[in-house]
C-alpha cells in the first residue's frame, strides 16, 4: 500500500464522468487474463465495463441496473480499496458485500435526503441508501454476470464471486407479496369512491381503474405498461368462429407474448378511451400510450409517474382500513408496503388458484418464452382465453 499512498484517488464521479489514474485504470491488475487472449479489444477495467454493458443498451431498465452495479463496485474499488477493479480478489468481494448493507462513510456513498439527484448533479451518489437483503442479493448476481463475462472475454483470468455461488439450487420460496381476496376488494373500493366531479378529476379516476384493470387482468409489469401502445390491441377469429381480443406485449428481455383481452378488460379500455375522446376501441398501428398524462398529452407516463398512481391508491386503502381499529392496523401496515409489482403477483395467485392451466398462467405472465410450435396452435389460444375470461375477473361493483 505504501506506493499507492502518491496516487491520485478519483473523484466520486458517474460512469460517464469517472477518470482513472493508470495506476487504478486495471491495464496490469492482478486478475488479467494472460496477454493475448482477450477477445475485446479493451485495455483497461472502465471500457472493459463499456463492452460488456453495450450489449443491453437495447433495453433500457436491464442497461440502467447493470450500469448501477457496476459503477457502484468500480468506484468503491477505486476510492475505498485503492485498487483496480481487475485486482478484486474473493475476499474483497465479501468485504464489498458487508458494504452494500451499510455504505460508509455515509457523506461519499449516499444521496442527500434520501432523494435521486441528476446523475451529473454534484450532490449525486451512487446509494439511496443501505440496500435490502434482496438488492444486495440481485447486486451481487449481476456483479457475478459481469465477471463471468469478462472471464469469458479473456479479460480476467478468474471470477472473484464464483467460490460464492451456491452449488445447489434451492426450492423457490412462494410467493408472499400479493393482495389476498379481501384486500384487493378493499383496493377496489377505495378506487371507486375517487372524486369525478370536476373534468380532471373523473379523468383521473378512469385512468386509475384502466390502469389496475390492465395490471389485474394481464399481469403486466410497470415497464410493459409505459413501453406498449394501444396499437398492440387486435381482434382474432377463434376455431370456433368467435372473435376474441388479445394485446401483444413486449416485455422482459424484449419478449414479445399475447395476453387475452377479456371482455372486462375491453370494457374498461373503451371507458377509458372515451374520456381522452377517442374511439372506443384501438385502430390497427394506433400509437397512442397505454397509458396518458392528465390533459391530452399523447406521451407515455413514466415509470416513477405510474408506481405513484399505484402507491397512491394502496396509501388511501391503507388509511381507510386503519381508521377502522387496532385490529385492523396489520392490514393497512401490509398494504402500505405494497407497490405496483404486487398486483402482478396478485394476478398470478388469482389464476394460479382459480384452478387455471398453470401452462396458460405461464403463458398470461410471460414467464417463458411461447415455442415456435405454440405459434400454429390457435385452438390452444382461444382455449387459454375462454379460461381466462371464465375464471380470472374483475369484478367491479361501483357505479359508473
Amino acid at each position: 500500500m505504501t506506493d499507492l499512498l502518491q496516487i491520485q484517488i478519483p473523484s466520486l464521479s458517474p460512469f460517464e464522468l469517472v477518470r482513472l489514474p493508470r495506476e487504478l485504470d486495471g491495464h496490469a491488475g492482478s486478475n488479467r487474463a494472460v496477454a493475448g487472449h482477450s477477445q475485446i479489444a479493451a485495455q483497461n477495467d472502465l471500457d472493459a465495463i463499456k463492452a460488456w454493458l453495450a450489449r443491453f443498451v437495447d433495453t433500457k431498465n436491464t442497461f440502467g441496473s447493470y450500469r448501477k452495479e457496476a459503477e457502484r463496485l468500480l468506484l468503491w474499488s477505486v476510492i475505498q480499496l485503492e485498487k483496480p477493479l481487475s485486482s478484486l480478489t474473493h475476499e474483497n468481494m465479501l468485504v464489498y458485500q458487508r458494504f452494500l448493507s451499510d455504505p460508509q462513510p455515509t457523506e461519499r456513498w449516499i444521496m442527500k435526503s434520501g432523494r435521486k439527484w441528476s446523475r451529473f448533479d454534484p450532490d449525486w451518489r451512487p446509494f439511496a441508501g443501505a440496500l435490502s437483503p434482496t438488492s444486495q442479493r440481485q447486486s451481487i448476481i449481476i456483479l457475478n454476470t459481469l465477471f463471468s463475462w469478462l472471464v469469458n472475454a479473456g479479460y480476467l483470468a478468474g471470477n472473484p464471486l464464483s467460490l460464492s455461488r451456491q452449488r445447489q439450487r434451492k426450492a423457490k420460496p412462494r410467493i408472499t407479496r400479493f393482495l389476498d381476496e379481501n384486500l384487493w376488494h378493499e383496493v377496489k373500493v377505495s378506487i371507486g369512491t375517487m372524486p369525478r366531479e370536476s373534468d380532471r378529476e373523473r379523468e383521473h379516476f378512469f385512468r386509475v381503474r384502466w390502469l389496475f384493470s390492465l395490471l389485474y387482468i394481464c399481469g403486466l409489469r410497470i415497464s410493459e405498461v409505459t413501453e406498449n401502445t394501444m396499437g398492440e390491441f387486435f381482434c382474432r377469429r377463434g376455431n370456433d368462429g368467435e372473435e376474441r381480443w388479445w394485446i401483444e406485449v413486449t416485455g422482459k428481455g424484449d419478449k414479445t407474448r399475447i395476453v387475452p383481452a377479456t371482455n372486462e378488460l375491453m370494457v374498461e379500455l373503451s371507458l377509458y378511451r372515451r374520456e381522452i375522446e377517442l374511439t372506443p376501441f384501438p385502430l390497427p398501428g394506433e400509437t397512442t400510450p397505454l397509458l396518458l398524462p392528465i390533459g391530452g398529452k399523447r406521451r407515455p407516463l413514466t415509470r416513477s409517474a405510474v408506481h405513484l398512481i399505484v402507491k397512491e391508491v394502496f396509501a388511501r386503502t391503507s388509511e381507510r382500513i386503519r381508521q377502522r381499529g387496532p385490529e385492523s392496523h396489520h392490514l393497512a401496515l401490509l398494504l402500505a408496503e405494497a407497490s405496483a409489482h404486487w398486483l402482478r403477483h396478485t394476478a398470478g395467485s388469482n389464476m394460479a388458484g382459480s384452478d387455471m392451466d398453470l401452462r396458460h398462467v405461464r403463458d398470461n405472465l410471460g414467464h417463458e418464452s411461447i415455442s415456435t410450435t405454440s405459434r400454429y396452435l390457435h385452438s390452444e389460444d382461444d382455449k387459454r382465453h375462454k379460461e381466462t375470461e371464465e375464471k380470472h375477473r374483475l369484478g367491479w361493483q361501483m357505479t359508473i
